[in-house]
């Protein structure tokens, strides 16, 4: 299997949930929670690539390695290469998993479910999504949809990435912002200057798409909490308990 490097990118940035990646989540900081996760996917070195040091010290206290980035970063896509270019400038590393540093209650399972596909030699990145079951969800502006065609069980070609209503017939399907990238589609995303697509829709992977980049979507079994305000961080301290 091609080497593969977990990237987390981190920041403390947050408005809604001051200092996130370091608030507690029974008795580790949820960076440390996220890069646990990573680590037991099995199919790589994991590295949360961050513009604070306090993170790195986090980070390093629990015995992780995390790398600096610049602080100007526009994206996670922007911070992770940073600190690909830096963690491996001989480039051995041939794909990359972007794993968001604010998804605790990440399983393993899905980690290496969005590595898969990246066997195809057509594919250049791939990324994740769960059938939608809350008809909320299908009206809400904030769940991203994710449309495509069926290539295999579990396994999607997408078509296009929106926020819009999901209309007609489903299944519909709930996009979980988790990416695995080939070394070369990284380079070339992050080097694209935003598209309209993205810019309307506020989707960074329209990008990709309207460059004529293939992504495929591994379809896993539900959506992982992401952590955006305190309520979010006391569901994740209750999932995680015991």
């Amino acid at each position: 299997m091609a080497p593969t490097l977990i990237l987390i990118p981190a920041r403390m940035a947050s408005t809604r949930l001051p200092g996130k990646p370091l608030a507690d989540i029974n008795g580790l900081p949820m960076i440390v929670q996220v890069l646990r996760r990573a680590e037991a996917a099995g199919i790589g070195e994991a590295v949360v690539a961050t513009d604070s040091e306090a993170v790195q010290a986090a980070v390093e206290k629990a015995g992780g390695r995390a790398v600096m980035t610049r602080t100007d970063h526009m994206s996670g896509s922007d911070r992770i290469f940073e600190a690909l270019e830096a963690l491996d400038p001989e480039h051995r590393v041939a794909h990359i998993v972007n794993v968001q540093g604010d998804l605790p209650t990440v399983t393993p399972e899905d980690i290496r479910a969005a590595l898969a596909p990246l066997a195809d030699p057509a594919v250049d990145l791939a990324t994740l999504a769960a059938v939608i079951h809350d008809p909320a969800e299908l009206t809400n502006p904030n769940v991203v949809k994710a449309k495509g065609v069926t290539i295999s069980p579990g396994l999607m070609r997408a078509k296009t990435f929106t926020r819009a209503n999901a209309e007609g017939p489903g299944p519909h399907y709930h996009h979980i912002g988790l990416y695995a990238y080939k070394r070369a589609a990284l380079e070339r995303f992050v080097k694209l200057p935003p598209s309209a697509n993205e810019q309307r829709e506020r989707l960074e992977q329209l990008r990709a798409m309207d460059a004529g980049m293939r992504i495929d979507v591994a379809v896993v079994g539900s959506v992982p909490l992401g952590v955006d305000t305190p309520e979010d961080l006391e569901k994740a301290r209750k999932m995680l308990a015991g």
